[in-house]
Order: C-alpha cells, then sequence, then structure tokens
C-alpha cells in the first residue's frame, strides 16, 4: 500500500523527523522534509507528495494557517501531528480540512495507519453500493439496513447520519461537520442533537451500545466510523 508513496514531513524538531523519516522508509514510503511552513508550502507545490505530515507549531507560519492555505489548491491528505491536545485545536484543524489528528507523543502503528486511511479515502473510488463493518450491512442502493441479517428499521435522519459516515469512513467528522450536513448551516452549534440521534443509532446497530465498536467518539471532536478494510 505504501511503496513508492511520498510523504512531505513540515516539522521543525530535528528528532521528530529523524523519527519519522526512518520509521516511514522502513514501511516502503520515499519522505521529504521542510522545517517551516513556507518551506513546507513551496516543496508541497514542486513535489505534489501524496500525503503529508504537518506540525501547527511552526517557527515562521502557524501550522493551522498553513493548512487553510493548502486547502485553497489543493487536497491532499494531510494528518495533522502536534503537542496541542485541546478539543479546540483539534476542530479547527479538521474543519481547516486536516484529513487526521494525531498529538504528540504518537504511536507510529497509529500513525501508519491514520496515513493509510486517508490516502484510501483521498483516491477517487467507484461509487460502492453497499458497506459491510462487522455484523453490520448497509445496502447503499435500496436504503437497507441489517444487523446480523435482520433488518433494522431507522428513522430519515439516523440513516442521514450513518450513510455520511459511510461515505467518510476511518476519517473523523466534527461535530459542525455532520450538524451542517444532516441538519443545516443554522443548525452548528446544536450539539445535543448528536448525543441523542448517535446514542439512538448505537442502540440499533452496535452489538453493545455502551462499548461501541462500528461508531467510535472522538471526545469533543467529533465521531468517526470504524473502517473494516
Amino acid at each position: 500500500m505504501s511503496a513508492g508513496l511520498q510523504v512531505l514531513i513540515i516539522d521543525d524538531e530535528v528528532p521528530i523527523r529523524r523519527f519519522l523519516r526512518i520509521s516511514l522508509e522502513a514501511h516502503g514510503y520515499h519522505v521529504q522534509e521542510a522545517v517551516a511552513g513556507q518551506e513546507g508550502m513551496v516543496k508541497l507545490a514542486r513535489l505534489r507528495p501524496d500525503l503529508v505530515i504537518l506540525d501547527m507549531g511552526l517557527p515562521d507560519v502557524d501550522g493551522l494557517e498553513v493548512l487553510k492555505r493548502l486547502r485553497e489548491w489543493t487536497q491532499t491528505p494531510v494528518i495533522i501531528l502536534s503537542v496541542r491536545d485541546s478539543d479546540e485545536d483539534k476542530v479547527a484543524a479538521l474543519d481547516a480540512g486536516a484529513d487526521d489528528y494525531l498529538t504528540k507523543p504518537f504511536s507510529m502503528d497509529e500513525l501508519l495507519a491514520r496515513l493509510r486511511t486517508a490516502r484510501r479515502h483521498s483516491q477517487p473510488q467507484p461509487q460502492e453500493a453497499s458497506f459491510t463493518s462487522g455484523h453490520l450491512h448497509v445496502d447503499l442502493m435500496r436504503r437497507l439496513v441489517t444487523v446480523q441479517g435482520e433488518p433494522i428499521k431507522l428513522t430519515p435522519t439516523e440513516y442521514a447520519l450513518l450513510r455520511l459516515l459511510i461515505q467518510h469512513a476511518g476519517k473523523v467528522l466534527t461535530h459542525q461537520q455532520i450538524l451542517r450536513t444532516v441538519w443545516g448551516p443554522e443548525y452548528v452549534q446544536e450539539t445535543h442533537y448528536l448525543r441523542v440521534y448517535f446514542a439512538q443509532l448505537r442502540q440499533k446497530i452496535e452489538a453493545n451500545p455502551a462499548l461501541p465498536a462500528i461508531i467510535l467518539t472522538e471526545p469533543g471532536v467529533g465521531y468517526r466510523l470504524v473502517n473494516p478494510r
């Protein structure tokens, strides 16, 4: 999956860049580096890498500003890797177009998994007619949801939420992104809607709603549908 893919690391910490280079190259990635935001934007335009790992605390341009500028002209997958761990920072980055957000210190295995997911999500895919994760199967063409082979009746809103998560399987969707898409821009502050509707949805599709294995909560940020592939 990673063979031949090029990753651009934009981070001013030498030990982090060295660790990432050694680890990523061991898994078949080609690695390029930039130590500041402006340099990173220039290299991205010149090299056109497959993936970007971006630090938020850069010496010249804040990482969030770099991300916003990149999203004006490219949809290259961007994984944020930062010591900033507040919900506000995570939400701001994801809303600005980051594909994922990991805080330092981090697990290399998790970063590799997030890179694979971001790469899959960025590639044009034929429209899948169905989705399966564990005991859940969704026939998107017929709008039919089954759990362990038994049809499950969802409300239109519950189905819209599930379909949205399926369309972005493996990727964190923020509260605001979900509310804007399903309810409309005037509802982006109504986060209590999500608590109610996701609780109802989990009751219907999770084997154990108290320990969800399909729809995961990213505390203070949003929700992620487990990508089965």
